[in-house]
């Protein structure tokens, strides 16, 4: 039989979350971020989830083209443009709206050969310093690209990068705003953390950009939850208990003894670990549900295996089911943002890294 592990990504969970950013901002229309590979679930797996959006956000040709030839004749824009001048045929071809934050994208716009003038979306740098034209260079950019031929419509953007945080976006959003008071053309501003903290600021914006909500993680964790911005997990990582073991007193688990017992304990050794994608910094304590309840790993993170308390679980024994992140078969949640702060890291990084050897169903 198949090693017993399994990623289950659900449909019904992703149309519950577009949905959760749709409300938050009902007169915006929504991109679905799918970059990464949907965030490690998988464009073609998402998609059904996800075909109630306006439009699909990504960053590479060939997941543009991966979602075309699913069917999709909506907008797709690139997040991050064109990387050299032949990426823009590819545009044209695939009609894929794309982003323009710097002068050597203008460059490549003027020098492209089109008989179809292109939708660009002009990104500010307001305050993240990635990318994007500061508020003061941002307007010679509109003007240079709106006398492109090549250019059809020029619609603005920016990025938020605190809007998870106590500073907020109120700085950010009135640069823009400013920079772009009396300029035509639809503005897109807001990321999950935006969309779901800050809606009123997103007033007038015309389409939002919602990521890691869409996928069931809260995008400001630890200060909400998935569960209190009303986000359902969309990625279960769950396997099997493949062994018990019986400790003494004074017994150690896994490589380098980090974990001893305390007292006598059962503790089951799971087919689950970080070369399937679970973090090898977490450290003992973090929760895991075994057969739906909530107990610990104890010891070490290995290649191929986790070791989990059973006490908790005195029924639990070989066969029996463990939910390292995700909705258990009893309907117990265990939030893949609770896994990732004990890794040191954030629900992103888990979703993907799921690695290439573990089997995924998706899950109406």
């Amino acid at each position: 039989m198949p090693r017993p592990i399994l990623a289950t990504v659900h449909t019904h969970a992703l149309h519950h979350n577009l949905g959760v950013a749709r409300r938050a901002v009902p007169d915006a229309r929504v991109w679905a971020v799918v970059k990464a590979n949907a965030y490690g679930h998988g464009i073609e797996r998402v998609y059904e989830g996800l075909r109630a959006a306006d439009g699909f956000a990504l960053l590479d040709l060939n997941e543009a083209q991966r979602v075309r030839e699913l069917g999709w004749r909506g907008p797709i824009l690139l997040l991050e443009g064109a990387f050299e001048l032949r990426d823009l045929e590819l545009c044209s071809r695939l009609e894929l709206w794309h982003t323009v934050h710097c002068d050597e994208q203008i460059d490549m716009l003027a020098a492209h050969k089109t008989h179809t003038g292109h939708r660009v979306f002009l990104k500010m740098n307001s305050g993240m310093n990635r990318l994007g034209f500061t508020p003061a260079r941002y307007r010679a950019a509109w003007t240079r690209l709106n006398a492109l031929p090549q250019v059809d419509e020029i619609s603005l953007m920016t990025h938020f990068s605190d809007a998870d945080g106590r500073q907020g976006v109120a700085a950010q959003q009135a640069a823009f705003a400013a920079a772009t008071a009396d300029l035509p053309g639809e503005r897109t501003v807001g990321n999950s953390a935006a969309t779901l903290r800050h809606p009123a600021a997103l007033a007038g914006s015309d389409w939002v950009r919602p990521g890691i909500a869409v996928y069931g993680s809260a995008p400001d964790f630890p200060a909400h939850t998935a569960a209190h911005w009303g986000l359902q997990p969309c990625m279960t990582l769950a396997a099997k208990i493949i062994a018990v073991q019986a400790l003494k007193t004074g017994d150690s688990v896994g490589y380098g003894s980090t974990f001893t017992a305390q007292e006598p304990m059962r503790i089951g050794v799971v087919a689950c670990g970080y070369a399937d994608g679970y973090p090898r910094t977490c450290p003992s304590a973090t929760p895991v549900l075994v057969d739906g309840v909530r107990t610990r790993t104890v010891g070490r993170v290995s290649m191929d295996m986790i070791t989990v308390d059973l006490g908790p679980v005195p029924q639990a024994g070989y066969g029996s089911d463990a939910t390292l992140w995700g909705v258990a078969a009893n309907g117990a949640v265990l939030s893949i943002d609770e896994v990732a702060a004990s890794a040191g890291t954030v629900g992103y990084e888990l979703m993907c890294a799921l690695a290439q050897r573990v089997p995924v169903e998706v899950a109406a």
